[in-house]
């Protein structure tokens, strides 16, 4: 499997994950300017901005690790955008979702609510 299709599976996990959580997904894979934003989705008036990381094999770092500073402000970069462009003025939260898929076992999530 490609590192995009592992992507999107990892992707596709996670909606799920949030689903069965009562969250309602609102966008997935959005792109402008600023970047790409894997999934976003919300839970009552919260909206939550979702950074999915795979991992297919066993790393030398945790996937979160990948989130770094220069990550961050391009993710926050485009939410704001994600926002204006929908007019929206709600509370936001931003979150990593880690995604490990360990050959004879089932998939793992790792879940980081505010993760920045």
């Amino acid at each position: 499997m490609g590192t995009r299709e592992t992507g999107n599976l990892g992707e596709s996990l996670v909606a799920d994950y949030l689903r069965r959580r009562r969250y309602t997904l609102v966008g997935s894979q959005y792109r402008c300017r600023f970047g790409e934003i894997d999934l976003i989705a919300r839970k009552g008036e919260l909206l939550c901005f979702v950074e999915v990381k795979t991992r297919s094999s066993a790393a030398v770092a945790l996937p979160r690790e990948a989130v770094d500073r220069r990550k961050q402000e391009r993710l926050r970069s485009a939410a704001g955008f994600y926002l204006a462009e929908k007019g929206l003025d709600c509370p936001v939260r931003f979150d990593v979702a880690e995604v490990y898929l360990t050959a004879g076992a089932g998939p793992r999530i790792e879940y980081l609510e505010n993760a920045f």
